[in-house]
């Protein structure tokens, strides 16, 4: 589950490392995955799209705290990770890293054709 201020990796090639949750859309207290959050990115990779200290959009792809799935299994990541996305939402990146979760359907399907493994 991700609150405000809480640091997560980028799980795609947009050029930040590390951002910050500064903010949850929907009027919720936490977010999990599928879920898009506002963050400021903290540390960049020097060639990247990105600035440090500008705000974006992102949505949640992994989190620490195990998620069902449908058929009853358990899902736990290693991490916290997110996927920056534009005001179209469109992913800001055009690779994404590690395994993610199937988002809700209909919702961010470039993201999921882009990753390497959805479980």
């Amino acid at each position: 589950m991700i609150q405000k201020s809480t640091l997560l990796e980028v799980a795609d090639n947009s050029g930040a490392r590390q951002v910050r949750c500064i903010g949850l859309l929907g009027n919720k207290r936490f977010a999990t995955i599928g879920d898009t959050v506002v963050v400021s990115t903290k540390s960049i990779n020097p060639k990247g799209k990105v600035e440090k200290g500008k705000v974006y959009k992102a949505v949640v792809v992994r989190v620490k705290n195990p998620v069902k799935k449908s058929d009853g299994s358990v899902i736990r990541f290693s991490s916290n990770a997110v996927v920056l996305i534009n005001n179209q939402g469109e992913p800001l990146g055009t690779r994404v890293f590690g395994p993610i979760k199937k988002l809700p359907f209909g919702s961010f399907m470039k993201i999921m054709s882009l990753a390497a493994e959805v479980l």
